[in-house]
């Protein structure tokens, strides 16, 4: 039998909040509230739930907004712990509050905030701690000199300086967490945007000489050279170039995640991904490149942090990654690789489909001062192996600057 508009809303209204609320709700109803349970069921989460239109994360955002807005604490903190068990992420959560603070008022916000982030503790989700010291905030901004490059420091003013640089597609973000750690064990630190990426501008000049160009520009115009530098895929390409054309800016090399050259058949494929976004934009091959940066086993595992990687990759410029492929599609440092003279940490995925690691032998036999890991994961080890490669990265930093 077809279900009436009570049942239809009574299903959603479980799918948003959740079994144990809705039955609270509908079986602890008496003679003086049942009519009213059964009047917000059909038109609140029959008629406005069920309509085709809003996806359902968008519902529950503006659920969220309007019960801040008006104050409705105990509703909005409903729809923030129904959000958060559906798999809500907490940068968007993060989003919509400080969005909230420009039309709702910032201590609607902040007690937003207050009710979240216990919300968020309660679903086992807690925020780790991020304290705004002196060393470990983060200090953004852009550079004077042109193209204008957003710039993300941490740390002591003293210290080995150390420079991250990020993968195809991604942004600075890619390194919150590595660039927290050594910040905290006294290093400057420095990650920035790729032209084309993040809050960088886009040029019309997007080749790995000109991104490794902006990468000596930077060093320089920080001040605190030779600096570690560590990059990763596109950025892995990026500290080669460094280490060959600026070796006085280069102490010590972390590539991960990369290689000297691509292959024929990848050079192709970076080509045709190019072509594919510039007419569809990167909607048109968002999902090919998750496969490729993490592997399916995180994707299960991970929901959120899978959800934000797909976000980032989306917000990505797609002129920008058009023209950064088809610079990969071109680049070949293999008979520049002998002058590479720093001491140079080569990190492999043992899972990594897009840098596998037999393409990473070239690096190990042609960097003079090398070893390679090879770790359990897959492209984006920060992501899929953060504690290994950080305890790696630490290792290698103590030998390479005690001149190992």
């Amino acid at each position: 039998m077809r279900q009436d508009d009570f049942e239809r809303g009574l299903t959603q209204r479980r799918k948003v909040l959740g079994e144990d609320w809705v039955t609270r709700a509908t079986t602890g109803a008496t003679a003086f509230t049942a009519q009213w349970q059964e009047f917000i069921t059909r038109t609140a989460w029959h008629a406005a739930w069920c309509q085709d239109g809003l996806e359902t994360e968008t519902r529950r955002l503006l659920a969220m907004t309007s019960t801040l807005a008006l104050g409705r604490w105990e509703e909005f903190e409903m729809h923030v712990h129904a959000a958060l068990r559906a798999g809500i992420s907490e940068t968007v959560l993060q989003d919509m509050l400080r969005l909230s603070s420009v039309y709702c008022g910032v201590p609607a916000a902040n007690t937003g905030f207050r009710i979240a982030a216990k919300a968020l503790a309660t679903e086992r989700r807690p925020s780790p701690p991020a304290p705004l010291t002196p060393v470990l905030r983060e200090r953004s901004f852009h550079t004077f000199s042109e193209p204008q490059m957003r710039v993300m420091l941490q740390g002591p003013e003293s210290g080995v300086p150390v420079v991250l640089c990020h993968a195809l597609g991604l942004d600075s973000a890619m390194w919150s967490r590595v660039a927290a750690h050594l910040a905290e064990r006294g290093h400057p630190v420095m990650r920035y945007d790729l032209r084309g990426h993040g809050g960088s501008d886009l040029t019309s000049d997007i080749s790995v000489e000109a991104l490794v160009e902006d990468a000596a520009r930077l060093v320089a115009e920080w001040g605190k050279g030779p600096v570690v530098f560590v990059g990763l895929s596109l950025g892995g390409l990026i500290a080669q170039g460094l280490a060959i054309r600026q070796p006085a800016l280069v102490r010590a090399l972390v590539l991960a995640n990369t290689v000297a050259a691509y292959p024929p058949s990848s050079r192709e494929s970076f080509r045709a991904r190019a072509v594919q976004v510039r007419d569809r934009g990167m909607a048109a091959v968002v999902d090919e490149v998750l496969q490729r940066y993490v592997s399916a086993s995180f994707q299960r595992e991970e929901p959120e942090a899978t959800a934000l990687l797909r976000s980032q990759l989306s917000r990505c410029d797609a002129h920008g990654y058009a023209a950064c492929c088809d610079a990969l599609a071109q680049v070949d440092w293999m008979d520049e690789l002998s002058g590479i003279q720093a001491p140079t940490w080569i990190v492999s995925g043992a899972a990594d489909v897009a840098a596998p690691p037999v393409l990473q032998e070239v690096l190990v036999n042609g960097i003079a001062h090398s070893h390679r890991t090879v770790l359990e994961c897959g492209h984006l080890p920060v992501l899929e192996a953060p504690e290994a490669f950080l305890a790696g990265l630490s290792a290698f930093l103590a030998k390479a600057l005690r001149g190992e």
